[in-house]
């Protein structure tokens, strides 16, 4: 049978807006998929759903069909996206009247069932991680566009796989396979070069100012080769595929509604220019239950920044604390930060100042609102010399509080609308097995002694960090067989604590990954209640791999 190839378009909400008409445009595609939900998007979404109860989906994905729709429809390729969020059934709908203003037989089907905000009271937005199955009896049927809400990304690529393949739900490996394509392709061009760790060293012909989006070639037996279409910015290698596997993912066995997935077991290879592929996945049942992203509203959030420059930094720093103390002593949370940005004997004013950040969340808006614009705004000709802030605060705006819940299969109605209204119910998982820690790999024999100096660690190893709730995890690779050997018993638990400050109270687990040269942190807590509530510099974790990469500590020499 041949090949499916699968594109991407969109990694979040907000992505590049041409994306749809490069994909469609740059080289043959049988599926285009896009991925426009986080979990703050959720949030945002279900805000937007109390402005207007016909809304909740992702407008930008309508805008994009209005210019590529006939496109699409003209070279053949299937669109299947996340878009609909809340709302699937209205995108769909909005979709069908699109299709008919341009007079096109456009098939449109949508997948619904995830939505259970109904079961949990308090709640602005609480939806199940669907699996790729819905999107599978869709497209069996004549779909040429499929929309969904909560589905997990890597079901945009499981489902098209399954259809065109027949794949059943118990072909563990194979959809693996394709769920290892899926979450290389579900953050578009973070696999083609975009926030490479190695972004300096891509060199003459990976120009990395306009990455191309990324599709793969899936095959029956699983495997897959991610690529690019052809002349488009960015690379594809080894490192940009790894860097993106390792993502937002923690222990070995990564579980979906559809199949357990064990990442120890990838192997990748450079398959030619700009072609890497994936091969040895191994699939196992899923666990139990599915994941339920939870959002609720956490009350209200501000913050002020004070601009401290000159001598005398800390001395500012506490004069301004103690002044804003009695306005702050009936608020829930309070976090100050002072940011040392500042030099001594600076050249530039900016670079002579510190930053002390204050953010403060409470139920009561008033709290934060008047009250601590009111007492930050009066010290202007009262406090150190210098003062002023960044911005006056706000009124305080309204945040958000993400956590997971489980429930069993079969507590969620996984259901395939189709474009002439019939309703295919999906099965919930007949076998399921309770997720566990896989047995401890081996680790290479550590290099032996040798001259060694205090560099940077990102000088051998890159990292990739994201955040899953209020966790981050932290992937870390190596590029040699002699770098892993280093890094597999260098980098320890303790060591990454010792490393970064921020995690030393808090539970750190470490997942090894030798067929990637890779180790995988999970630092649990560190992003407070997720990004909606801004807990940290940081929300996203995005950073939080580099900064580990900007750490010094004893190399090898031989390494360097």
């Amino acid at each position: 049978m041949r090949s499916l190839r699968v594109g991407n378009a969109s990694g979040f909400y907000g992505d590049r807006f041409d994306a749809v008409r490069e994909m469609l445009t740059g080289g043959e595609l049988d599926v285009l998929t896009g991925d426009y939900l986080a979990e703050l998007t959720m949030l945002i979404l279900g805000r937007d759903r109390l402005k207007d109860p016909g809304g909740g989906y992702a407008r930008t994905f309508l805008r994009q069909l209005e210019d590529c729709l006939g496109l699409a429809h003209e070279r053949g390729v299937r669109i299947v996206a996340n878009a609909g969020g809340l709302n699937p059934a209205g995108l769909a709908s909005r979709i069908r009247e699109l299709a008919d203003r341009l007079g096109l037989q456009t098939k449109v089907a949508h997948v619904e069932g995830d939505d259970l905000t109904a079961r949990h009271p308090g709640s602005l937005a609480a939806h199940a991680y669907l699996g790729g199955f819905g999107i599978a009896a869709c497209l069996r049927e004549g779909a040429d566009v499929v929309v969904t809400g909560r589905v997990t990304d890597a079901a945009l690529v499981t489902g098209p796989a399954a259809a065109h393949f027949g794949w059943g739900p118990g072909e563990y490996d194979r959809l693996a396979g394709a769920v290892v394509a899926g979450h290389v392709l579900e953050c578009g061009t973070q696999a083609t070069g975009g926030n490479y760790a190695f972004f300096a060293e891509a060199g003459p012909g990976r120009d990395l100012r306009r990455p191309g989006f990324p599709l793969a070639e899936l095959h029956e037996d699983g495997t897959a080769v991610i690529t690019k279409h052809p002349g488009t910015g960015g690379f594809v290698d080894v490192g940009t595929v790894t860097a993106q596997l390792l993502y937002e993912t923690q222990g070995a066995r990564y579980a979906g509604p559809d199949v357990t997935t064990r990442l120890d077991t990838v192997e990748l290879t450079q398959d030619g220019p700009d072609r890497v592929r994936i091969s040895g996945v191994r699939g196992e049942a899923p666990p139990p239950t599915l994941k339920v992203g939870l959002n609720r509203l956490g009350g209200f959030r501000n913050e002020v920044v004070f601009v401290l420059t000159g001598l005398g930094i800390e001395a500012k720093a506490a004069l301004v604390r103690e002044q804003m103390a009695p306005a702050l002593a009936k608020v829930t949370h309070v976090d100050w930060d002072l940011v040392r940005t500042d030099r001594p004997d600076a050249g530039t004013e900016e670079t002579a100042s510190a930053l002390l950040w204050l953010v403060v969340r409470d139920a009561d808006q008033e709290s934060v609102g008047r009250a601590l614009s009111g007492a930050a705004v009066e010290l202007a000709l009262a406090s150190y010399p210098g003062f002023h802030v960044l911005a006056p605060p706000g009124k305080g705006s309204p945040y958000g509080v993400f956590e997971d819940v489980y429930v069993p299969h079969g507590a969620v109605d996984h259901v395939a609308v189709l474009h002439d209204g019939r309703r295919i119910r999906v099965a919930p998982a007949q076998e399921t097995v309770v997720l566990d820690h896989p047995p401890t790999p081996s680790l290479p024999a550590p290099l032996p002694p040798g001259p060694a100096r205090r560099a940077p660690l990102g000088l051998v190893v890159g990292a990739r960090s994201g955040d899953k709730g209020g966790n981050a995890n932290i992937g870390v690779w190596a590029r040699t067989d002699e770098a892993w050997r280093w890094l597999a018993h260098t980098l320890t638990v303790d060591r990454v604590r010792e490393l970064l400050p921020e995690t030393a109270e808090l539970p750190v687990t470490r997942h090894d990954l030798p067929h990637l040269r890779a180790l995988n942190f999970v630092v649990e807590g560190i992003l407070g209640e997720g990004v909606a509530a801004r807990h940290r510099f940081d929300p996203q974790a995005k950073a939080l791999g580099e900064w580990l990469r900007s750490r010094h500590l004893e190399i090898p020499e031989a390494l360097l």
